[in-house]
């Protein structure tokens, strides 16, 4: 059988460059890829890097949020800093002593706690929270559902949630954050709705969203998604595994 040209497994590949980010047929530069194709593999890793150690732009945020007419809270996990948070992923799940004492100031029956924390890329929320909420609070506003105040957290993770919403005295936890970056996608925030939330909950007890960025599932069906899950969550009660999201792509109330 005659040997294949080199060339000719990245050309069968290029068809499906369009349909995904992935680094998929970049050719070779002898038992190398080509220059340009590992330059940007090199920056890509760097916007991951630097997304992992970005901080909350927290006075741009606060500013921001001020349109939406709820108070906002300065909250902070257990974790002290960011090495801490990265090498203890416990102690970003909780919330530490003097931010419960400080949010229990605002303890109320709510409907819903909406948390924004900075995960693992603040990146994803300096670039694209103020824009959900645009699309995503005027829904609540219809559907008189009452929203606690709005939670911004420093070092938190998923389930800082069930502590914050539990304080609150919510039905329901909506926990925003950025996600683990990749080496395609660096602004990516995720959405967690828990129904009533209380310390101690695992993961089947929430309901994910994920990818949630302009050039993954774009701010318009996430708002949509959310609104949704939140919906069905109070009118069922419950969250996770026995909630399922039967919006249709493309669906926007």
């Amino acid at each position: 059988m005659a040997d294949i040209p080199d060339d000719k497994p990245a050309q069968s590949w290029q068809s499906l460059q369009q349909f995904t980010a992935a680094r998929i047929a970049l050719g070779r530069a002898g038992v190398s890829i080509p220059v340009k194709q590992s330059l940007e593999f090199k920056m890509a890793h760097a916007h991951a890097r630097d997304a992992v150690y970005s901080k909350l732009h927290f006075d741009e945020l606060v500013e921001a949020f001020k349109q939406f007419n709820l108070p906002v809270v300065h909250l902070h996990s257990k974790a002290g800093y960011r090495e801490q948070y990265l090498q203890r992923p416990d102690l970003g799940r909780r919330l530490s002593e003097e931010s419960c004492l400080h949010l229990s100031g605002y303890s109320a029956e709510n409907d819903i706690a909406i948390i924004i924390a900075d995960g693992l890329s603040a990146t994803a929320v300096n670039e694209n929270i103020i824009d959900l909420l645009i699309l995503f609070l005027p829904l609540l506003k219809y559907a008189n559902i009452k929203p606690a105040p709005i939670c911004l957290v420093e070092q938190g993770r998923v389930a800082i949630g069930d502590d914050i919403g539990s304080i609150l005295k919510a039905k329901i936890s909506l926990v925003l954050l950025g996600e683990r970056p990749g080496l395609s996608a660096h602004d990516s925030l995720g959405a967690y709705l828990t129904y009533n939330p209380q310390p101690g909950l695992t993961d089947e007890s929430r309901n994910c969203i994920s990818n949630i960025r302009p050039n993954g599932l774009n701010l318009e069906e996430a708002a949509a998604k959310m609104f949704y899950l939140v919906q069905q969550s109070l009118k069922r009660q419950l969250s996770g595994v026995q909630l399922k999201d039967d919006t249709r792509a493309g669906y926007f109330p």
